[in-house]
Formats: structure tokens, sequence, C-alpha cells
């Protein structure tokens, strides 16, 4: 159930930046992205060792954010691609997040 709630709010705090971005002052959305996307991975017991499908994901959103490939969708296209982009950072710091996994788990033994 908990993943679920973290992936409910990083949506939700990804369409609230994307449909209103001075609704909330300063940078505290985004900083929620990246708070949701670090918890993500331990909430979600995310196997560390085997995360090649979690990262394809990440590189694909990330992609297509970056390109932004959705404003060319008239009307909805730039609220779609802000949505796209919240959830990409969100997903970068996953990416982080399993690193520090990996690493921890190298050291361990």
């Amino acid at each position: 159930m908990a993943p679920r709630i973290v992936v409910g709010l990083t949506l939700l705090t990804a369409i609230v930046l994307a449909v209103a971005p001075d609704a909330i002052p300063g940078n505290a959305p985004t900083i929620l992205l990246v708070l949701l996307g670090l918890a993500y991975p331990v909430v979600a017991k995310l196997d560390a060792e085997d995360v090649t499908s979690h990262f394809i994901v990440v590189l694909t959103f990330g992609a297509a954010a970056g390109s932004d490939v959705l404003n060319a969708i008239p009307v909805v296209g730039m609220y779609l691609d802000g949505i796209l982009g919240g959830v990409s950072t969100s997903l970068y710091a996953t990416v982080a997040t399993i690193a520090a996994i990996r690493i921890t788990n190298r050291i361990k033994g």
C-alpha cells in the first residue's frame, strides 16, 4: 500500500507543478518530488541488484521529458510535458537511492 501512496503523491505533485507552477511558493514541489523519489525504492523494496527494467523506464521518461515531445499536442501538450518532467525528476532520484543501496550491499559483502 505504501508504494501506491508514494506513486500517487508523486503524480499529484507533478500535476500541480505542471498546471499551476506558482501555486506553491519556492521550490517545495520540486523538493517533494525528489524526496518521494528517494523514498520509493526503500518503500517498494526494489531489488538493488536487478533494476535493469527500472533504469530503462527512468531513461525513457528522462529522454521524453528532455525532448519536450508532448509540446506538439495542441492545448494540453505543455501540461503533459510538465507532468512528465516532474515524474522524471522523481525517477532520477530513485536512481540515487538504488546506487546508495548497491554501494552499501557491496561494502557489506
